[in-house]
């Protein structure tokens, strides 16, 4: 008996002893590491300016079942912000600093504690050599974690160096993976909708469709409106040789709403029209290529392009019904001249889907 008391007497001292040696240690951590991603500059720097997509490589996020995210209008660029709840604490992220393809300065806030998060890009040999360095402090309960795991600093990198192998495996499968149907000649229905318009560069195209989506789903929801079908796209300008896009992020309503003036939300009304459905499946990256084989159909199928109507996508399913970009669907019409004599002829070879796994990007047509 009085040997278990003096083993127990024991194992208390050096709880004790572990614990004083815990709390002096430097809770301090300023580390960094590279990594190569296999795929082209952009396209990695956009992936992770956009907190959205956190979820799908982060590993302590993947690692926590009880998280829940909540995201704002700005997911994406300076001033983008991002919160979570879970059972090991709260937290939030934002975004201080970007550089177009070339770095960003984020602050993270987790367990009681800030840290500094920086990212840099690099073209290299065989893709994106990205760069990542974190300054911060660990609480408590970090510190014991890090004290039986060889570290703080061995305990941060391999987070980081984790977080970038999953986003260098979802890049190369979910973001490459795509698969392309021409659907054929249909007649797309008209009716209301409420838009947002933004003019802007090509290379701007997909990041301000990725400001303005959300943006448009909070409106709907603040204003408790009905929608009435899947949000779409209206593009009334693409001319590629100025470098000029015009496009606009729609809501589809039942009836027309009367919007107060000085919004940048307006009501509108589209018509019937007979275009060309095309079907893709997987990132909206691929929209280009996408666009390409509807247009080489058009042209091999003799079709007319009709230049007054507007290119439409649907975006039937995206990121709010699934986390894996390869399951995205997005349908695209193409307004052409009726021609009826070729939409039976023509159904066959229209129904065929085109498979892709590629690490190109297509120009857009």
């Amino acid at each position: 008996m009085r040997i278990l008391k003096y083993l127990f007497l024991l194992l208390f001292l050096i709880l004790i002893g572990l614990t004083v040696f815990v709390m002096t240690q430097n809770a301090s951590y300023d580390v960094s590491g590279t990594k190569v991603i296999k795929n082209p500059k952009n396209t990695v720097f956009n992936y992770i300016n956009d907190f959205r997509n956190w979820e799908t490589f982060a590993s302590w996020i993947q690692n926590d079942e009880s998280i829940k995210f909540d995201y704002p209008e700005l997911t994406i660029g300076k001033g983008a912000t991002c919160s979570w709840t879970s059972d090991d604490g709260d937290g939030n992220l934002k975004t201080y600093f970007v550089n177009e393809n070339d770095s960003i300065s984020q602050k993270m806030f987790k367990n009681g504690k800030y840290s500094s998060i920086y990212w840099k890009f690099e073209d290299t040999i065989g893709g994106t050599k990205v760069t990542w360095r974190s300054k911060g402090k660990l609480d408590f309960y970090s510190k014991i974690v890090a004290f039986f795991k060889g570290g703080i600093n061995s305990v941060v990198c391999d987070s980081y160096n984790k977080s970038l192998e999953n986003l260098n495996k979802t890049l190369d499968y979910e973001i490459n993976t795509y698969a392309i149907k021409i659907n054929g000649i249909v007649n797309r229905p008209g009716g209301f909708y409420l838009k947002q318009f933004m003019h802007c560069k090509q290379k701007d195209v997909e990041r301000y469709i990725k400001v303005l989506v959300p943006r448009m789903e909070r409106f709907f929801e603040k204003n408790k409106m009905v929608k009435n079908g899947k949000l779409f796209i209206i593009y009334h300008k693409y001319d590629r040789s100025h470098d000029d896009v015009g496009f606009s992020v729609c809501m589809p309503v039942r009836d027309s709403v009367h919007i107060m003036s000085g919004s940048d939300i307006q009501s509108s009304k589209i018509a019937n029209y007979t275009s060309l459905k095309t079907t893709l499946v997987g990132d909206y990256s691929h929209t280009q290529m996408a666009w390409k084989k509807a247009f080489d159909y058009i042209s091999k199928n003799h079709y007319e392009r009709n230049k007054s109507g507007q290119v439409i996508e649907v975006y039937v399913k995206g990121r709010n019904h699934s986390k894996s970009p390869s399951k995205w669907i997005t349908e695209i019409y193409m307004p052409v001249y009726p021609k009826a004599s070729a939409v039976s002829a023509n159904k066959k070879e229209a129904d065929s889907i085109i498979e892709v796994h590629t690490k190109e990007e297509d120009p857009k047509p």
